[in-house]
């Protein structure tokens, strides 16, 4: 079915007429058509969230996985960007010890997790999810960011657009800034909207805040945090454990052209399936990799059990690199509190099983690699060249 999604209303910039798009408020009227198809992966993203919020129930530390996950989905949000940063140059980046890492590009990847966690933590507060709650992530995300145009925290003053070297031949503009209240303020109030299903809510709030693109910078990682932050607030998920970014980033064509789709044809149901698609893929990849996980640590753990008096202390360090899976001598001596020489035999024994691996050819202040946990990590955050 074919409706209204917008409007372009004409402006005029140093001479030149261009047609920026007002979007029409959600929820989407005639509403969306629940046919067969599209129940159907309702249905099986639902049931896959589940899986995976049950998952978060029987971790041991769902704090840990947490932690890395989080991190992963960073550096793919970031990625889809134009950032070069791996996982492997975010770690080395927190630990301060970044030979050869693109700094620039890994200190806007750490904005994006402390953006998160800012959010995160404010909802737990009980602060309800709001354009007051956006802005303030934002401008956490925001904090330092390269150039000095991009004014955190703050709903942009003046036209962006898409693709194109100016609105007159982008590919798309979105609202121009007098009229983004008339956009934003209909927006916060369907973010409270109870009468849909929460993953239709989450799919059609994205597509709605990259439509109005209501920040100088940012807009991308932002919205696509939005879509967690709905799942967690709306109790769909007890944990911020599903990040669609290496979905978005393995179909970035498709992607871009669901979303114009929507502008061009009003066609809500095609974005939806492509949405819904990736949330029952993306959960089911992130429960196939927490059990790996668990069982790589057990499998590692019983491994190392069998080392004899040092084992001890080897289950120790072990569950350091689970935290930190790149750890220098003196960083985990001082973590765990075991004197650097047991500590160096301990990682010269992990080695050996091929547990660890040095990642710096030094002889002095070398670096060691928990290397199939960041393998299972890494997965798909491969930088886009």
């Amino acid at each position: 079915m074919e409706r209204q999604s917008g409007q372009y209303v004409n402006c005029t910039t140093t001479g030149e007429t261009y047609r920026a798009f007002l979007p029409t408020p959600l929820p989407p009227e005639p509403p969306l058509e629940l046919d067969g198809d599209l129940l159907d992966l309702l249905a099986g993203a639902n049931q896959a969230l589940g899986r995976l919020d049950g998952m978060a129930a029987v971790l041991p530390d769902t704090r840990l996985f947490l932690y890395q996950y989080v991190r992963k989905e960073a550096v793919l949000s970031s990625q889809i960007e134009g950032t070069q940063s791996s996982l492997s140059d975010l770690l080395l980046f927190e630990l301060d010890e970044a030979p050869g890492v693109p700094v620039d590009d890994t200190r806007e990847v750490s904005r994006y997790v402390a953006a998160m966690e800012h959010g995160l933590r404010r909802m737990r507060e009980g602060f309800p999810l709001s354009l007051r709650l956006l802005r303030e992530i934002h401008a956490v995300l925001m904090d330092g960011a390269r150039g000095s145009d991009k004014t955190p925290g703050e709903f942009r003053r003046s036209q962006v657009w898409l693709g194109g070297t100016r609105p007159g031949n982008a590919a798309f503009v979105p609202p121009p800034a007098e009229r983004l209240m008339d956009c934003l303020d209909p927006f916060e109030h369907f973010l409270h909207h109870d009468s849909l299903p929460v993953l239709m809510k989450a799919g059609l709030a994205h597509a709605q805040f990259e439509t109005i693109h209501p920040f100088l910078d940012g807009n991308g990682r932002l919205g696509r945090l939005l879509i967690t932050l709905l799942l967690c607030t709306e109790g769909l998920l007890a944990e911020p454990l599903l990040y669609l970014s290496l979905y978005f980033k393995l179909n970035r064509t498709e992607y871009y052209d669901r979303l114009n789709r929507i502008r061009t044809h009003g066609d809500w149901e095609g974005w939806m399936r492509f949405f819904l698609r990736g949330v029952r893929d993306t959960a089911q990849q992130a429960v196939d990799s927490a059990r790996r996980l668990l069982a790589l640590f057990e499998q590692d753990r019983e491994r190392i059990k069998e080392l004899g008096r040092i084992a001890g202390s080897c289950l120790q360090l072990h569950e350091l690199l689970k935290q930190r899976p790149i750890v220098n001598i003196g960083q985990a001596a001082a973590a765990t509190g075991i004197n650097r020489t047991s500590i160096s035999r301990c990682i010269g024994l992990l080695e050996e099983q091929g547990m660890l691996r040095e990642l710096t050819g030094n002889r002095r202040n070398r670096l060691f690699v928990y290397d199939q946990y960041i393998q299972v990590l890494s997965e798909g955050t491969e930088p886009i060249r």
